[in-house]
């Protein structure tokens, strides 16, 4: 590869990173330091099946990317191992992979991240990742939904039964 060519590939390296941060609705930087060959295996797998994009990118590629969409804060982050989890379409599933993972295994650090285009604490990301999912959420809601149908449905029932009571009476 001819010098130009690899400060092309760089060039594109970047712009993958920044397209990355600046399409997901949620990104986290972890570092994977301390996992083995089977805990990294396992958890690109839960992290693919969440729809969730796993990377790493060397550190100075990934400063020009945070640069370049503004998220400059990101960089005292870029220490280290760097892994980032990109996600588009649903801004819970990265943090509540690794999260999880996390709990699971002491090796695997939230570094931070972006949420919804803000910069993420680790601490907001810990929260997110203890948010119900999308199904729990819609669940919840559903049964919020159907309390107060219940509800009538008693009452309509009780006056029902209160006005046969009245005509048998």
């Amino acid at each position: 590869m001819s010098k130009g060519q690899v400060l092309e590939h760089k060039k594109q390296q970047v712009e993958m990173i920044a397209e990355g941060f600046q399409n997901s609705k949620t990104s986290v930087l972890v570092d994977y330091r301390g996992l083995n060959v089977d805990q990294v295996g396992e958890l690109r797998q839960q992290l693919r099946e969440a729809g969730v994009d796993f990377r790493v990118y060397k550190n100075t590629m990934t400063r020009r990317a945070v640069e370049q969409v503004g998220f400059e804060e990101l960089n005292d982050a870029l220490v280290g191992p760097t892994a980032i989890a990109f996600c588009e379409d649903d801004a819970v599933a990265p943090a509540k992979v690794l999260g999880q993972f996390a709990k699971e295994n002491e090796a695997l650090e939230i570094k931070g991240g972006v949420i919804e285009g803000q910069i993420a604490t680790v601490d907001q990301l810990k929260e997110l990742s203890e948010l119900p999912s999308h199904e729990g959420l819609v669940s919840m809601l559903l049964s919020v939904l159907q309390a107060p149908v219940r509800n009538f449905a008693y009452a309509t029932q009780a006056i029902a039964d209160q006005k046969d009571e009245e005509e048998g009476a």
